[in-house]
């Protein structure tokens, strides 16, 4: 089952460069993003693309899910567009606690409104890998993502403070030599095939009232 979801936010107070920081601050995203369980970098491929790992909750009672994509980004101006797919690597197969889904195109794009404000837009084509509720595809595409855009432009208004006490200068999407990450050999890639991976079917499973987030 594929899922297709398009969003967009104005975000007052909050810099097209400074929403450009946050969506790419990988230890300011397991501060902010509730539902992240477990996420890291695994490698780059040039300077201004890499591959990377994140896992995910699902709303109760499914299965949690994970990706593996590469992921490449490009400054236009004063506008920044962030674009990712899902890969296969050699050393992180599907594990068997998650189900793997595969991103088919999933992106940002921030879009500067003068020196103190942005505009968000956030499109995603995900095979989540199975037979959803209709409950759920209801609940991501009119709760789940508008109220995740709103949560990372609230988190943009505290990543300053943040930053300031974690690594100020460390930004390796801006400064590619800053960057420690190993080289992936591209024979350890290729392109995530949706039909290769398990397909489970969670359309009957009714859903367990969970205690709201508090941002």
């Amino acid at each position: 089952m594929l899922s297709f979801f398009q969003c967009r936010i104005v975000c007052k107070d909050v810099p097209a460069e400074t929403m450009y920081d946050v969506l790419h601050d990988i230890e300011y995203r397991k501060k902010w993003d509730s539902n992240v369980i477990e996420t890291f970098d695994i490698g780059k491929l040039t300077v201004n693309a890499d591959v990377g790992y994140y896992s995910w909750k699902c709303p109760k009672p499914l299965r949690n899910r994970d990706v593996i994509t590469l992921r490449s980004w490009l400054p236009i101006g004063k506008d920044y567009i962030i674009m990712n797919y899902s890969v296969k690597h050699v050393k992180y197969p599907p594990r068997k606690d998650r189900v793997r889904a595969v991103s088919i195109q999933t992106g940002y794009m921030i879009q500067s409104q003068g020196p103190s404000n942005c505009t968000l837009t956030y499109m995603a084509q995900v095979d989540p890998r199975g037979s959803l509720p209709k409950w759920v595809v209801n609940k991501s595409s009119h709760f789940l993502a508008p109220h995740a855009m709103k949560k990372i432009s609230k988190a943009c208004l505290k990543y300053a403070e943040w930053k300031q006490r974690h690594s100020p200068n460390f930004k390796p999407w801006l400064y590619p030599e800053q960057t420690t990450l190993p080289t992936i050999p591209l024979s350890e890639l290729s392109i995530q095939h949706a039909e290769s991976l398990e397909n489970i079917d969670e359309s009957s499973l009714a859903e367990t009232p969970e205690r709201e987030d508090s941002d």
